[in-house]
């Protein structure tokens, strides 16, 4: 038993460490976090984030219930070349108890591994986690170019030092006959219920992972394309517009863990701003709305780390430097630095702290939104390590934040605006967490 939670243990360290591809292995897996708390402010738990484009650290501080599990199957095998097909459920919600919970199709998938004529690379096609890279104390996918779109791939195939891979998607390939608030979606006439405007697009996605170029050293690259869907131009819909992004970034082996230093930038629906965003939150990869014009510019830069050092001790940091602007809302500058570190008491008990500080700029050019998050986390779980799971979790958070940042405080919260003009709170929980 220890022997099969050390190999989780390893699996799951690959995939949090921002890894550029990871391949479904054949059988069940799956991811749960449940939990519930109070907060000082009375009534449920109440969670600590600047919200808009920022994000929020994670332990101790989740108001939220998420599920996905599945299924991966060896279905046929001639010679060498393997078809597997991979399918996968999803749920959602803002509340503790699951209540009115979002379920979906997370994976949908075949792909055949091992061509010949690839030079034993893949193809594939349906929906999937596609370049699954994650900073995983802030949940910040940098790279996760899956949501609302089913695309097709060639994938891993050799090429020089490194690997190619190349994938197509069409993303938001639906109208709906609603009115969708704000520039997402597809929005639809009150009066006639006819659709006036689409978010589709066509997304192209050029990979060159896996260069050697340093010991222990590693660079990859990725470029999108968002091509616009096109069609009649009807009266009221807005313009549609094209984007694009591009991401860079190096990992680097140390202290039994891996370093990952990011560049990305993206223009337009590039940006992930809008229908490919989860909650509003930008995410390069997904293809964002398509109203969005080249004067909609992010950009970021980020480094996070993670070590175990020995098998009682291991830490997660991350320091991250974001920039949003566009002609309608002006600009605003994220920054954020944070720390994870976990002690293992024993075989089956450890200690967990994280503390997060986040600054955002006022794009009027006001006072700058301030917010520090600390957590305290006894935890039983399956390992003394940094990534042993499961985890079964008691805490304690502590929130402090300035009166410039008291509106998006309030905003962000699950729980509603409980904080009113307080600038201080702190909630109390358990939560369990397992990927297997």
């Amino acid at each position: 038993m220890k022997t099969i939670f050390r190999a989780a243990a390893l699996v799951l360290a690959c995939a949090h460490s921002g890894q550029a591809h990871a391949q479904d292995e054949e059988g069940f897996h799956g991811y749960l976090r449940a939990g519930f708390g109070a907060s000082s402010s009375g009534g449920p738990q109440s969670c600590y984030s600047l919200g808009g484009n920022t994000m929020k650290y994670r332990l101790g501080n989740e108001c939220d219930a998420y599920t996905k599990f599945g299924y991966t199957k060896n279905v046929a095998q001639v010679d060498a070349v393997r078809f597997y097909t991979t399918v996968w459920l999803a749920g959602y919600s803002a509340h503790s108890a699951f209540e009115g919970a979002r379920t979906e199709v997370n994976k949908a998938y075949i792909e055949a591994r091992g061509l010949p004529f690839l030079n034993g690379g893949n193809a594939w096609i349906g929906k999937r986690d596609y370049l699954w890279s994650d900073v995983h104390m802030l949940d910040l996918w940098y790279v996760i170019p899956t949501y609302n779109s089913t695309g097709a791939g060639l994938d891993q195939i050799p090429l020089g030092p490194g690997k190619f891979s190349y994938a197509v998607f069409k993303d938001n390939d639906h109208n709906k006959l609603r009115r969708v608030p704000g520039a997402g979606g597809a929005a639809a006439d009150v009066v006639t219920d006819t659709v006036t405007d689409t978010a589709a697009a066509l997304r192209h996605n050029f990979v060159y992972q896996e260069l050697p170029v340093n010991r222990g050293g590693t660079l990859n690259a990725i470029a999108t394309l968002v091509q616009a869907q096109r069609g009649p131009k009807l009266p009221g819909a807005p313009q549609r517009h094209g984007g694009w992004a591009m991401t860079l970034f190096h990992k680097q082996s140390v202290g039994g863990g891996v370093n990952t230093a990011g560049l990305q930038y993206g223009v337009g629906p590039g940006t992930g701003v809008g229908p490919g965003a989860d909650e509003g939150v930008a995410l390069f990869g997904p293809s964002g709305s398509t109203a969005l014009g080249r004067d909609v510019i992010q950009w970021r830069a980020f480094d996070y780390l993670w070590i175990q050092p020995t098998p009682h001790f291991g830490m997660s940091l991350i320091a991250l430097m974001q920039r949003d602007q566009s002609n309608a809302q002006g600009s605003t500058t994220w920054l954020t630095i944070g720390a994870r570190p976990v002690f293992g008491i024993n075989q089956y008990f450890k200690l967990q702290f994280e503390i997060g500080a986040d600054r955002l700029s006022d794009p009027a050019g006001g006072a700058a939104r301030r917010l520090t998050k600390l957590t305290i986390a006894p935890t039983i779980s399956a390992g003394p390590g940094l990534w042993a799971r499961p985890e079964l979790r008691a805490f304690v958070t502590y929130g402090k934040w300035n009166s410039a940042a008291t509106p998006l405080v309030n905003a962000a919260n699950s729980g509603g605006p409980v904080y009113g003009t307080r600038t201080s709170g702190f909630s109390t929980g358990v939560q369990a967490e397992t990927f297997f």
